[in-house]
């Protein structure tokens, strides 16, 4: 009898339990089952959604069946295909960044500040894809298919067979890919999306979710190639919850500054080609073309050397990059100097005016420090550390380094330097552009240097004695 009651009261609390709604905090994806104005997890406020789930699962064992298809070991993949088939769109930077080109039956989450050019960028592979023979479908659901027309107009796309429609309601947007059966699909955006099955507004986090898996799971199924674009937090991250980015196969940021014409597509997520492959764009009166030579445009408003100026060849993906770092140093009016950062992490820069100070002797104290990447261009590499330090004394001491130079290497805790990848490749490029010179790290393996005059350091005290002089 008490295990009766214990067993029913269990399935009682189970059956509770079941009904109990679940919320979801759209900032750290936590789970809870009740709705608070504050996430215990992550501590962001107004961040807690109510999630409705997709599917209440099958009702009896009799209605499982088993895996759809055939199961393969991975013997079989030496007779399949190697490498998905691509489609090229004939834009270079564009290829470059999905890892070749757009493969058959994958999703795509494509996502950067309002206004950056992604609607514009994604137009103009809609009309290349659709000259290369594809058939294309753009769906807006934030503009009208007439605002549509007028960028492609403004943009000379006109002569794209591209079919354009305007729609939110993603039931019939899929109904409508059904019977087109497109080659490559563009929905703009996925925020504005909704299904009528979840009870929940445009942009929650349950119809980003659900719109999203509809999409990636249509996309597989049918063979189409499936563009979301993404709005974005102020903290640059894509809108929504991040179960989105793990559904997709290939996720790219559209990055870049206001105040300047060049634009990034960055990859941070690729499953059919390398991770933080980059293509570089200039937006012009005719929308966004294409940089064959990113390291010329950067460096292509660099004057004579001045002090707190110092190119660093760096590495984005595949391609070695030069940019130009700039920095300023200035006696500080505030018992508290201020430490501002442009196109390079805020926390990396503390950690290497600490080693100069402690390691090298070269103090900050007092003094205020602005340091910024020429271009809008964003680095994250730690080969960027010595660059950073030399900018940081040549401003300090008011002392220029010559303009043929160029500079890259880590910089460790303890003051010393370790050397960065792919040196070769980095010095081949100053060497295309016309540097003489270059400043790096001790070297395990010694390659061509690629007619450049290599100058290698061992330590950062003994980068700052050998170039700015004994300290």
């Amino acid at each position: 009898m008490l295990t009766a009651l214990a067993s029913g009261a269990k399935q009682d609390q189970n059956k509770n339990m079941a009904k109990d709604p679940t919320f979801i905090c759209s900032k750290c994806n936590a789970a809870t089952t009740k709705w608070s104005g504050k996430c215990d997890t992550c501590g962001e406020w107004n961040t807690i959604e109510e999630v409705k789930p997709l599917s209440t699962g099958p009702k009896s064992k009799k209605a499982m069946g088993g895996i759809r298809g055939k199961e393969i070991t991975l013997t079989d993949l030496a007779t399949t295909e190697k490498e998905p088939p691509r489609t090229l769109s004939g834009v270079g930077e564009l290829d470059r960044t999905l890892g070749g080109g757009l493969v058959k039956a994958s999703a795509l989450l494509v996502g950067g500040d309002p206004g950056i050019g992604k609607s514009t960028l994604l137009l103009q592979a809609a009309a290349r894809f659709a000259r290369n023979g594809l058939k294309v479908l753009y769906i807006s659901g934030e503009e009208s298919a007439s605002q549509v027309q007028m960028r492609a107009r403004r943009l000379g796309l006109t002569e794209s067979p591209v079919k354009l429609a305007s729609e939110t309601n993603l039931r019939d947007i899929l109904t409508t890919l059904e019977a087109e059966q497109p080659d490559f699909v563009i929905i703009d955006s996925i925020q504005t999306m909704w299904l009528d099955t979840v009870e929940a507004a445009p942009g929650s986090v349950s119809q980003v979710r659900a719109a999203a898996h509809e999409l990636t799971s249509f996309a597989k199924s049918r063979g189409i190639a499936v563009v979301m674009v993404g709005h974005v937090t102020k903290e640059g991250a894509i809108a929504g919850p991040r179960v989105v980015e793990h559904m997709v196969d290939t996720v790219l940021y559209f990055e870049g500054e206001r105040g300047h014409q060049f634009r990034i597509l960055r990859a941070v997520k690729n499953r059919f080609g390398p991770a933080d492959e980059i293509g570089v764009f200039e937006m012009t009166g005719k929308g966004l073309a294409e940089v064959k030579n990113p390291s010329a445009l950067f460096l292509s408003e660099r004057g004579d050397p001045a002090p707190g100026s110092v190119v660093f060849a760096g590495i984005e993906g595949s391609r070695p990059m030069l940019c130009e770092f700039q920095a300023l140093v200035a006696p500080s009016p505030h018992s508290q100097p201020r430490r501002t950062v442009v196109g390079w992490d805020g926390s990396r820069l503390a950690m290497i005016l600490a080693v100069l100070e402690s390691r090298a002797g070269v103090p900050f104290t007092g003094l205020d420090v602005y340091l910024n990447v020429a271009g809008g261009l964003r680095v994250s590499e730690p080969a960027a550390d010595l660059a950073v330090a030399a900018a940081l004394i040549s401003a300090r001491e008011d002392a220029a380094l010559p303009k043929e130079s160029v500079i890259f290497g880590e910089i460790s805790l303890s003051g010393g330097l370790r050397p960065a990848p792919q040196t070769e490749n980095r010095l081949k490029e100053a060497s295309k552009l016309g540097f003489t010179s270059a400043i790096t790290p001790v070297r395990a393996k010694r390659g061509g240097d690629a007619g450049v005059a290599v100058r290698e350091m061992q330590d950062l005290h003994t980068f700052v004695e050998q170039v700015f002089g004994a300290r």
